[in-house]
């Protein structure tokens, strides 16, 4: 009797345990994404690609759950959309202006050197229409789905082997770029290249570039090119506002339930944001980083700064001469930084610090 009860004891035993494993999976992966990315590291896959991995999964309980690899193991590193398009990946985290070969109009909402900054960006995308013209261009141009993942501040200009402040330090320089930046600075006499970032470092320290230009201050110091280059050079008149991009396999997002979906962006949201504050909080600190590592900090002559500007818009109004969508979208940005023309005057206080 007494070993019957016992294997009863046991069975009972077994079957709670059971019972609660199975609980515990009730939530296991319905959808098992794999991620593209541009990047080989840093804060881009940190706190852009895999914080989106680690924030969905939370938010959905595990349903979704999105292995992320560096860049260039499924497809190339700067053709991310085209991986996802085919199916290679379900998910995609890129720059939307590496398609720059494709079509123009992705600069506007990937950002460039007629754009807004970070701050009128954010509120563009989110409440003046951007992210829906954004979503609708990248289907219909590209066949997939696409929202703001991750958002950077101003870069900064260069890390440069020689000093720039003015147009005429511009004249010939070898600098490392990527989208509308390429014919923008050509024009005003540089020499400018295109490369994955894993090519940055080396080409500038055997000399192949002068200078390069990537990401804002902080997110600068991981590849390291203050160690080898003098001087860094300020403010990144080249790209004031950086929106990142969450692009998706449009059979993929439509397997997803509407819940899902609502969730999926809401997980890019509030990643995009969380990098915003996390990245204008680290840049705070790095000027003095860099002059404790011996670097030089120049900022560009106010003109240059101007004529940037006024060069840039120009180049946009002339790309819309025969291009639909980078008409859209510019003129809708332009119309919003007009709306905030005097935000200055209500939204900032003086300080000592100014």
């Amino acid at each position: 009797m007494k070993r019957l009860n016992l294997a009863r004891s046991i069975s009972v035993g077994t079957f709670l345990i059971g019972s609660v494993l199975a609980g515990i999976n009730v939530h296991a992966a319905e959808h098992e994404w794999k991620m593209a990315t541009s990047w080989g590291g840093g804060p881009l896959m940190e706190l852009g690609a895999q914080a989106f991995a680690d924030k969905i999964e939370f938010l959905t309980d595990g349903r979704i759950k999105v292995q992320v690899f560096t860049g260039g193991t499924l497809g190339k590193a700067l053709n991310v959309s085209e991986t996802v398009k085919n199916g290679v990946a379900q998910a995609g985290h890129t720059w939307m202006g590496y398609d720059w070969g494709k079509d123009k109009a992705v600069v506007v909402f990937g950002g460039f050197a007629g754009s807004m900054d970070s701050e009128r960006m954010l509120h563009w995308l989110y409440e003046g229409g951007g992210i829906e013209m954004q979503r609708e261009f990248r289907m219909e141009k590209f066949g997939v789905v696409s929202m703001p993942l991750f958002i950077r501040t101003a870069e900064a200009f260069l890390h440069s082997n020689k000093p720039v402040r003015t147009m005429d330090d511009l004249q010939g320089l070898k600098v490392r770029t990527a989208g509308a930046w390429l014919e923008i600075s050509e024009s005003m006499g540089a020499s400018p290249v295109t490369m994955p970032g894993a090519e940055v470092y080396t080409s500038l320290e055997r000399g192949t570039i002068d200078a390069t230009e990537w990401g804002t201050l902080y997110e600068n110091i991981t590849p390291g090119f203050y160690k080898i280059a003098k001087y860094v050079v300020i403010p990144g008149v080249h790209q004031p506002v950086a929106p990142f991009e969450l692009v998706i396999n449009k059979d993929a997002f439509a397997a997803l339930s509407e819940r899902d979906q609502k969730l999926v962006e809401l997980a890019a949201k509030l990643v995009t944001f969380e990098s915003w504050t996390k990245i204008g909080d680290e840049d705070a600190k790095a000027l003095q980083f860099y002059r404790d590592a011996g670097n030089e900090i120049i900022e560009l002559d106010d003109d240059v700064q101007i004529a940037v500007k006024k060069q840039a818009i120009e180049w946009g109004k002339k790309q819309e001469e025969d291009n639909e969508w980078f008409k859209k979208a510019y003129e809708s940005q332009l119309a919003y930084e007009e709306l905030w023309k005097d935000a200055s005057r209500y939204r900032n206080v003086a300080s000592p610090n100014d």
